[in-house]
């Protein structure tokens, strides 16, 4: 009686005997799989060649034309709850479903603040939603040649971060599927806690300026409100943020990083100096913008709550100065569009 090993031995050399190669109507079976023959009306399939720098995969649009210009500017702008006539069934929220009658009256005075900024690159807070973002440039900026837009936009609420930009974008690092804790915070029955409502307000994207220069935005708006259950909050966000821009720098050292938003954070608070701190130029972030510069309520401010933040590698390009509240609007229309003051920097191209 043969053993099992033996057995299975036999069971391979008779299987292997089986194997026929039988050439029919160009096709080439073996076993139960075929497979088409070359040269038996079948053509082998080319390879296209393999690219050998990023540059020849993600490409600047055909057309486009780089400006002919050594600087460029990013603004960034909390335009408290601007959202469009149109109600998003998916949404329910009554400023949302109905807006308030001004809301024609604030189009009008941010279309007015935007066309005397005529910055780059612009950040917006609390605004609806891209789709409406790219039908106001069309309407209200035309000829501005905003042609990028982009967003990570909530599947159930209206305040969004969007972004518009004279210059090519590239890949979105949406942050909303992320979990966050609240740090070092238990409630009142002793439990810890994590959200991942809000992290739709946080994102990363590419901007390319230049041909050959290109810088990683992270366009921000953190959990609002004082107390030590909101800090907390803020905290958990700041510190997965920490965490992506090592993952950035890991890629490559080198790489600029520049934030813009309301971080709902004062001045010298421990969810700023946290989002600050780092071992290296690259991970360390400096605030370019005078201390005595305060930033909310628009109409008398009395504290800083929005941030232009560069990293060390970005620290070069950074015009000296150039990090204001710009002045676009009269005070009596700047409180009707916004609670926030808006912020503007300016940047070099690298070593243009």
């Amino acid at each position: 009686m043969m053993s099992v090993r033996q057995r299975r031995m036999e069971m391979g050399k008779q299987q292997r005997s089986r194997i026929a190669w039988l050439v029919v109507g160009g096709m080439v079976c073996v076993l139960q799989g075929c497979v088409s023959a070359p040269g038996a009306g079948a053509q082998a399939a080319t390879v296209a060649p393999r690219p050998e720098t990023s540059a020849e995969v993600q490409v600047t649009p055909a057309g486009y034309a780089y400006p002919d210009q050594a600087t460029f500017e990013v603004l960034s702008w909390n335009v408290e709850h601007f959202v469009d006539g149109l109600d998003d069934p998916y949404i329910d929220n009554e400023r949302e479903d109905k807006p308030n009658a001004d809301m024609g009256t604030r189009v009008a005075y941010l279309a007015e603040a935007l066309r005397k900024a005529d910055a780059d690159i612009v950040v917006l807070q609390e605004f609806e939603s891209t789709k409406y973002l790219r039908q106001f440039a069309a309407e209200q900026l035309a000829g501005m040649d905003y042609a990028f837009f982009a967003s990570a936009p909530s599947d159930n609420w209206y305040m969004n971060v969007v972004v518009m930009s004279k210059f090519p974008l590239g890949i979105l690092y949406a942050y909303g599927n992320v979990t966050t804790p609240v740090v070092d915070y238990t409630n009142e029955e002793g439990l810890t806690e994590t959200q991942n409502n809000i992290n739709t307000r946080m994102w990363s994207v590419e901007v390319f300026p230049a041909e050959d220069y290109q810088f990683i935005l992270t366009g921000l708006h953190l959990k609002a409100g004082r107390g030590e259950r909101n800090e907390a909050m803020r905290l958990g966000q700041i510190n997965f943020l920490k965490q992506q821009f090592t993952r950035f720098l890991n890629a490559n050292a080198s790489q600029n990083l520049l934030i813009a938003g309301d971080l709902n954070s004062t001045l010298g608070s421990r969810e700023i100096e946290t989002l600050k701190a780092g071992e290296s130029e690259g991970e360390t972030f400096y605030d370019p913008l005078p201390a005595d510069l305060l930033t909310h309520p628009a109409d008398d401010p009395s504290r800083r709550l929005d941030y232009v933040l560069v990293n060390g590698n970005m620290q070069k390009e950074y015009q000296p100065g150039s990090a204001e509240v710009p002045d676009l609007l009269a005070p009596e229309k700047r409180r009707v569009l916004s609670d926030h003051l808006p912020l503007s920097i300016t940047f070099g191209r690298g070593d243009r």
